[in-house]
């Protein structure tokens, strides 16, 4: 038992290892940004797996809270450390910018969590159908307000978050993106395994059996709802700070309903209630991406239609609703959650 791996020391050697190989040259620039671009995947499909998946909602518009989320953490970051034409001179040196990297990434999911909440009032009348079309135009809504705002650049985006990066590393030259993503991943995972294993992850997979029964059994559905709408859109919003910064560029066109697509297939293909399914479809749909990229467009006819052959052939996706300790139990031996 004591000799048993945790999962923190595993998850620090990864990184360190990692670096590492970024450091001398075994990671390309281009497997750099293809593993961060992963990275968000995972961030993306775990969290809309909440809703979807555990709450048993159906929720289309996880690409307007991505946006919200990269835009607060771009204004904010602009705004304290890059002179702007807006928002005019930084209120803070760049050599700070490690420090307050979480926080201008907190502001992200704080912001998109309380588009959530807007979100989720309306969910307590609705399911299904009827919630889809209200978070599909609720995604319209934020992307068409962002493309009237010009003060963010309107339909042309927003940049100036790519100094922010060079300022982190001309202060210590390590892949700064690939750290704060990693670290994203993980607060994912983490914070999704505790709420799904606690007394309010208990009342959101009541919600998805039946919500009448968990109502008559004390579930207080509407509270259950809001904390779950919150969080989901919240790590959304987390991932599109991340993204933001990756590109050092956002702008509408990055956030359509091609993204929800995105996001949806991910959800399927791993399994609807399943972390583990959710990591294992992001990475295979970002491989599968990288190789239909010479298609261009056409890649846009292949993905739908792994989405209908899934369906077809098997619906539950990859992992149904188990994880991987389910299907492996003897994997337990070699590690233990601390």
């Amino acid at each position: 038992m004591g000799n048993r791996i945790t999962v923190p020391t595993a998850l620090g050697a990864l990184l360190i290892l990692m670096m590492a190989m970024a450091q001398v040259g075994a990671l390309s620039q281009y497997m750099l940004t293809f593993l961060c671009s992963m990275g968000i995947y995972i961030i993306l499909s775990a969290s809309l797996n909440l809703v979807n998946g555990y709450m048993g909602e159906f929720s289309c518009g996880h690409a307007g809270f991505m946006a919200v989320g990269a835009y607060a953490s771009s204004i904010v970051g602009v705004f304290l450390f890059v002179p702007d034409p807006v928002f005019g001179q930084p209120w803070l040196p760049m050599s700070l910018t490690p420090f307050a990297f979480p926080l201008i990434l907190a502001v992200g999911f704080v912001t998109a969590a309380l588009a959530g909440l807007v979100v989720a009032i309306p969910s307590f009348k609705t399911r299904g159908d009827y919630l889809a079309v209200i978070t599909l135009a609720a995604g319209y809504i934020v992307k068409s307000a962002i493309e009237n705002i010009e003060a963010v650049g309107g339909p042309r985006g927003f940049m100036g978050m790519g100094k922010i990066v060079q300022g982190m590393e001309s202060l210590a030259g390590i892949p700064w993106m690939l750290v704060w993503i990693f670290l994203g991943v993980t607060f994912t995972i983490w914070i999704l395994r505790r709420f799904v294993y606690s007394t309010y992850g208990k009342g959101v997979m009541a919600i998805h059996q039946d919500e009448v029964a968990a109502e008559i059994m004390s579930v207080d559905t509407n509270k259950m709802k809001l904390i779950a709408f919150m969080l989901s859109s919240g790590l959304a919003g987390l991932a599109g700070g991340l993204y933001a910064y990756l590109i050092s560029f956002v702008n509408p066109a990055s956030f359509t309903i091609l993204r929800s697509t995105e996001c949806l297939v991910m959800v399927y293909l791993g399994g609807m209630g399943s972390l583990t399914g959710s990591v294992l479809a992001a990475i295979v749909f970002a491989i599968m991406l990288e190789f239909l990229k010479p298609l261009e467009q056409l890649k846009w006819v292949a993905i739908p239609l792994l989405l209908i052959l899934l369906m077809q052939f098997r619906p539950e996706g990859i992992m149904g609703n188990r994880e991987l300790s389910d299907i492996f139990p003897k994997l337990k031996r070699f590690y233990r959650f601390k």
